[in-house]
């Protein structure tokens, strides 16, 4: 799942070399997915209204599901 966000949150930035995707497991088995781009490129990754944002949070929960697994996204910047 990690190749699959950093693929994603590259094609939507224009420093894709900046994108910095971290996993976090918490105490309950959940698996955090942190992603850091560059700051000019914060509002591409979250999108109008977040749209973008919860698409990519969408796909990545229905990737962990198949797994029999919880995940959440995070964007820093």
């Amino acid at each position: 799942m990690e190749e699959l966000i950093v693929i994603l949150a590259k094609a939507l930035v224009d420093k894709p070399e900046e994108v910095n995707v971290t996993l976090e497991t918490l105490d309950d088995g959940t698996l955090n997915y942190q992603i850091k781009v560059a700051s000019e490129d914060v509002g591409k990754v979250i999108g109008k209204k977040g749209r973008i944002a919860n698409a990519l949070r969408v796909i990545i929960k229905a990737a962990a599901t198949k797994e029999k697994k919880r995940a959440r996204v995070q964007i820093l910047d």
